[in-house]
């Protein structure tokens, strides 16, 4: 089954704004409705693949929406718009993992505060169900959210609430990468969202569903259920860990860095691997303000460079000079024994003269420390170092 009409494939551009992209199509540039509110850093890289879909409302401001993505030569489904569509879809059909025999009573249902995408019934129990579009993967495992969610926590409270009144709450986070086998919450970007899904984990059904669009973006027959690592939440979605802090010096210059006197600076984007055992968060919010005491380099830098990113990565393993190791490799240059005085590495601050969010080089090395290393002993055997991904 096809949930879009026919569909033309464009060159991605740019992203003016969450719901805008620039592309290419035929020749021409053009801007399309994008119905994704999310950062989809991993998918919009320039030149990546879109599927266009033409509206045929006469007089639309922007007559093309992007409904897909493609990601290593396949399709990911982009339209939030339409994965309710899809859900309704396999829910009728009875082959959601978890939801087999639940019958759909309603569509946009309100209870509390909030409304939840359907209303089910199995027997005698009331399910609320809430769906969740995840566009977040690495090799083995997808994530979601990809930006911080406060409408997504209150959803997770307010389906806890309802054991309490007999009722039940399920959440399918539909997932379109078939390589996906784990799913986690992201905790790297929001560890509210992540804390409240772990502690409702024994209240609400989480169903991760696993499906693949074809070419021509028809379904796959095959739903999947993946697993949830709870171990791995438990252990690892804690305010500590690395961080890379990216700033931006928009003209060379010299500075004085603290007892590292005085340096010339090239102009561009600057990537430095730091880290916090407790309150990264703060940490990252520190680094952030102006006008602060000077103490670590860094600080010295951000008097003069633009704040762009703080990117944590919470940990519960010491990733701040591997962290430092993998930049060095996708980096321009490096500025030597910045940052770097309490270990041996070379340094802890690299340049690029683009910005890194859109080079697919530094979203591998993100992709690799937030997600694929938790899996990389099981998906490369236990004889291989984490080392041997080719990150590092």
């Amino acid at each position: 089954m096809n949930f879009f009409g026919p569909t033309e494939k464009a060159t991605f551009i740019k992203r003016p704004n969450r719901f805008v992209v620039v592309c290419k199509l035929n020749g021409k540039t053009i801007t399309a409705f994008l119905p994704n509110p999310g950062r989809l850093w991993e998918l919009l890289l320039p030149g990546a693949v879109l599927y266009l879909e033409k509206s045929l409302q006469p007089g639309r401001k922007l007559p093309y929406t992007v409904v897909a993505i493609e990601r290593e030569g396949r399709p990911v489904m982009a339209h939030t718009h339409r994965t309710n569509d899809l859900v309704e879809h396999l829910l009728r059909k009875g082959i959601i993992p978890g939801l087999e025999g639940a019958e759909i009573t309603k569509r946009e249902i309100r209870h509390g505060n909030s409304r939840f995408d359907f209303l089910l019934k199995r027997g005698e129990e009331e399910i609320y169900l809430e769906v969740k579009s995840c566009t977040l993967f690495g090799r083995q495992v997808a994530m979601f959210p990809d930006a911080v969610t406060a409408r997504g926590k209150k959803h997770l409270e307010e389906l806890a609430e309802l054991r309490d009144r007999g009722k039940s709450g399920a959440v399918v986070f539909f997932i379109g990468w078939p390589r996906a086998n784990y799913f986690l919450p992201d905790y790297h970007t929001d560890l509210e969202f992540s804390k409240t899904l772990l502690a409702a984990k024994d209240r609400v059904s989480f169903l991760p569903v696993g499906l693949e669009l074809n070419p021509d973006l028809s379904l796959t027959s095959k739903v999947r259920l993946l697993r949830i690592p709870w171990d791995i939440i438990e252990k690892e979605a804690e305010d500590r860990g690395s961080y890379i802090l990216i700033l931006k010096l928009p003209a060379g210059r010299k500075l004085n860095i603290g007892k590292l006197g005085r340096i010339a600076f090239k102009g561009g984007y600057y990537l430095y691997a730091g880290s916090a055992q407790k309150n990264l968060t703060q940490r990252l919010e520190r680094h952030k303000r102006e006008g602060k005491k000077l103490f670590w380099h860094i600080d010295y830098l951000r008097t003069h460079a633009d704040f762009q990113l703080g990117l944590p990565v919470r940990a519960s393993d010491p990733l701040e000079c591997e962290l430092a190791r993998a930049l060095k490799r996708i980096s321009g240059w490096e500025v030597p024994r910045f940052g770097c005085s309490d270990c041996s590495c070379s340094s802890h601050l690299f340049g690029m003269s683009e910005d890194p969010i859109n080079t697919p080089e530094f979203i591998s090395v993100l992709q690799y420390f937030r997600m694929d290393r938790l899996f990389v002993q099981e998906e490369w055997g236990q004889q291989i170092p984490r080392t041997a991904c080719g990150i590092l």
